[in-house]
């Protein structure tokens, strides 16, 4: 290893945010996006276009991106803004709205997690990625495809590197540039990280493969480890660890925190882009936001 390699951080407030029960207000969703980038992120997963029946959190993501937009201004190296979606309606909202540079979208191999997350079957799930990338290259925007229950399957479905591998494949087939393998339910051990990214590493040499990882705080350092020297460079976090797959369960386990990757990797001597020094403030401004809408300790912050 040398001090010169370099790690791709994406941070996930729309992760991190989307099982909260309380509604965050629109203006401060915009204050912490702001923040984010003002703190040197530079690749932000920050709004969905899904059902706010299903996903009230996300319903003003319109009106977010337009908040965000007027308030950086004519900043230059404007963030890569990734915005999840599910469905072709999703596609529409998301190709619509101001500022999405990339879209993404979460393809599970596992059938009950399909059914659960979005309401298809493997063929329209299929289908849908293909349009997605057909149209995500007309409009001059990027895909990134999550690759769900990559690491473990609990719903005693078939599961194995070979589904993920072949999975992979298909994808970069169809001309996908950018996949994340997506530990869903936050099961996976850090052995378990490392040998699946290892396992299908070599399917796709063209394309940028990273890790979606969940875990308890106390296990997320191992399991970046586990995959930064399995060969993986690009890695999906959330300061404070907060969020997780709203469908993924009752227990639910929070994202990987974005300030154990960049101590995890800076003791590796990885550039990451971003200075530990800067998360002050913004990790301040995420637990408030933890606190103020995830119901029990709402009114608590002074």
């Amino acid at each position: 290893m040398t001090p010169s390699e370099h790690a791709t951080i994406i941070e996930c407030p729309r992760d991190a945010w989307q099982g909260l029960p309380q509604q965050i207000p629109t203006e401060a969703k915009v204050d912490y996006l702001r923040a984010l980038v003002e703190a040197g992120f530079r690749h932000i997963d920050a709004v969905s276009f899904v059902s706010p029946k299903h996903v009230p959190q996300m319903a003003d993501s319109e009106e977010v991106l337009r908040g965000l937009a007027g308030a950086l201004g004519q900043m230059a190296g404007r963030p890569e803004i990734i915005g999840i979606v599910v469905n072709q309606q999703g596609l529409e909202r998301a190709l619509a709205a101001s500022g999405v540079t990339t879209i993404g979208y979460p393809y599970s191999i596992s059938a009950y997690f399909r059914r659960a997350n979005a309401n298809m079957s493997r063929e329209e799930s299929r289908q849908l990625v293909e349009t997605l990338q057909q149209n995500a290259t007309r409009a001059g925007r990027n895909l990134v495809v999550y690759i769900s229950m990559a690491f473990g399957n609990p719903y005693e479905e078939p599961w194995g590197a070979e589904i993920v591998a072949d999975t992979l494949a298909w994808l970069a087939a169809l001309g996908v540039r950018c996949v994340s393998l997506a530990d869903t339910v936050g099961t996976a051990s850090p052995k378990a990280v490392g040998e699946l990214y290892r396992a299908v590493r070599g399917v796709a040499p063209g394309v940028e493969l990273g890790v979606h990882l969940h875990s308890r705080r106390e296990a997320a350092a191992e399991k970046i480890l586990a995959a930064w020297e399995a060969g993986c460079r690009r890695f999906d976090s959330a300061l404070g660890g907060l969020g997780g797959c709203p469908f993924a369960g009752d227990e639910l386990v929070g994202n990987i925190p974005t300030e154990i990757v960049l101590e995890t990797l800076a003791a590796r001597g990885v550039n990451a882009g971003l200075q530990p020094s800067c998360l002050g403030p913004v990790l301040e401004l995420s637990e408030r936001i933890r606190l103020m809408y995830s119901g029990a300790g709402a009114g608590k912050v002074n």
